[in-house]
């Protein structure tokens, strides 16, 4: 069951929804606002605003949710597809006006290519590992045009652990979470916040130019990751 599509439905046709819950591996259960999905530009974020500021061409926004951020750039007049995984997520975006909107896996997806590839709210997090966010960054060129660019934002969860101590296995930035919507509980699954430091190493690796262009004070900042024009003819063989 889509326990955080059914959620989603509920606020569109008849808000408020219930209340939302976030299960994770390293704390107590947090509360979800369900609204914050369908916020105005007006209500989002500098880092987010900052974001959309960097887009360019043809874009697609992924893990787009109902479409918010798709739907301020469809209004600057971007060539912009919405993508998610969630049927229902898909569907409120086309209601609210999305003109192109997509039910699909970014981790699998053999798709059309784009200019930009757009990841709000730590989208790179669906990578889920360490692992994981080295084998997308070598997939995720196929996707996209000579000097394409990832923009996304995340955060260092190090101070999670300022009283705690590490996890004896792993990176410290992988977790895990599942919904909870009117006592149904979704699958757990992986998701992963990056430190600037790791990720910067990691992108270097994978053939990436990568920039931290914004922090917001609060551990979390924006990324932008160009794959440079010399090295496009050769990105198979990475």
């Amino acid at each position: 069951m889509d326990v955080f599509g059914e959620a989603l439905k509920d606020q569109f046709t008849k808000p408020p929804a219930e209340t939302l819950w976030v299960h994770n591996s390293y704390d107590d259960p947090e509360e979800m606002p369900v609204d914050i999905y369908f916020r105005d530009e007006d209500e989002m974020p500098e880092l987010e605003l900052k974001a959309m500021e960097l887009c360019k061409g043809r874009v697609l926004d992924v893990g787009a949710g109902v479409g918010s951020h798709a739907l301020v750039l469809q209004g600057r007049g971007f060539d912009i597809t919405g993508m998610d995984i969630s049927a229902s997520a898909v569907n409120i975006m086309k209601q609210r006006g999305l003109k192109q909107a997509v039910e699909g896996d970014i981790l699998t997806y053999k798709g059309q290519t784009y200019d930009t590839l757009l990841f709000m709210m730590n989208g790179i997090g669906l990578t889920g590992t360490i692992a994981g966010l080295k084998s997308f960054l070598k997939h995720v060129k196929k996707l996209i045009n000579p000097g394409g660019q990832l923009i996304f934002d995340s955060s260092d969860l190090s101070y999670l652990y300022e009283e705690i101590a590490l996890p004896a296995k792993g990176y410290f930035g992988e977790v895990s979470f599942r919904y909870e919507y009117k006592s149904v509980k979704g699958n757990w699954f992986k998701w992963i916040y990056v430190d600037q430091r790791t990720l910067l190493k990691i992108a270097a690796e994978a053939g990436w130019d990568a920039e931290i262009v914004f922090e917001d004070g609060h551990d979390q900042y924006l990324a932008k990751l160009v794959f440079p024009n010399s090295a496009y003819n050769n990105q198979l063989n990475y």
